[in-house]
């Protein structure tokens, strides 16, 4: 079965820093990753098309990966960046769109889980913003922590015209009480305008001792919420590898959907990801 990688990053350090990327602990990737880098990793893992997510607040960046996009054959999709409290942000995202690659653009997304605000979501800058995204037939990717879940519900119910994609199934920390965060992540489950992504949970665990049993609950906590037709899978690639290689990402993600029948597998690892994401 070909499969989709719903969610990696790339990044140049000679062209930018990558601002989040502080501490020692960020040694091991904290070098340049490309696609060639991922290519080989992704042929391993029967991966045919990947989206290529944002990493830092910059259009620049969405436009260096529209243009990564359009001159290889395995990203089949972007979610870029833009200013959702601009002003502008329609001329934007118009300007965006109508690139002669524009077309690789399939959402947009911002670093919630950074805003010391946990209700930056509901400012009415963001709300317009966020309409735009839906006017112009983008998905827009949720990066959030569980303190962020009660405005990202909110949010999302109020614009049920918009696909709202949850990145790293929110990044409850592996080990901790699943509560407050599973029920809230049920309760965005429970609106149909929101799909899940099966990734960024290595990182959440301790990076040198985890066990896919450990990740299990979490896991079945999110097929249980949103079912295999609103999960998918995503590397988080070359960030994973703080604590597990793209190899070790996707026989974990088998490990954690083994229960799944045929069908209920391929949408998780390709259906859903080519649905939501238009690719």
């Amino acid at each position: 079965m070909s499969r989709v990688d719903a969610h990696h990053h790339v990044w140049d350090l000679t062209v930018r820093e990558q601002s989040w990327m502080t501490g020692p602990e960020m040694d091991p990737i904290r070098r340049s990753f490309s696609i060639d880098d991922l290519a080989p990793l992704a042929a391993a893992a029967d991966v045919t098309a990947t989206v290529l997510v944002q990493t830092v607040g910059l259009v620049e960046e969405t436009v260096e990966f529209l243009e990564v996009a359009a001159s290889n054959d395995l990203v089949a999709g972007v979610v870029g960046w833009a200013d959702l409290a601009a002003p502008d942000i329609a001329d934007v995202l118009a300007g965006l769109q109508a690139r002669p690659d524009g077309a690789y653009l399939k959402g947009i997304r911002h670093q919630v889980h950074d805003e010391p605000d946990v209700n930056w979501l509901l400012r009415a800058e963001v709300q317009r913003g966020l309409a735009a995204v839906a006017d112009v037939g983008l998905v827009y990717d949720l990066l959030t922590k569980t303190p962020h879940l009660p405005a990202a519900i909110e949010t999302a119910r109020a614009h049920p015209g918009l696909t709202f994609v949850v990145d790293h199934i929110s990044k409850p920390v592996i080990g901790e009480p699943l509560e407050p965060w599973a029920g809230q992540l049920r309760e965005l489950a429970g609106l149909p305008n929101v799909t899940c992504k099966l990734s960024g949970m290595v990182t959440e665990a301790p990076w040198s001792t985890w066990k896919p049993a450990d990740l299990q609950p979490y896991a079945d906590t999110v097929l249980d919420a949103f079912g295999p037709s609103r999960t998918m899978f995503g590397s988080d690639w070359p960030v994973c590898l703080l604590a597990a290689s793209y190899t070790e990402v996707v026989s974990t993600a088998e490990t954690l959907t083994a229960t799944l029948n045929a069908s209920d597998r391929e949408a998780v690892f390709k259906t859903t990801a080519t649905h939501t994401y238009k690719l």
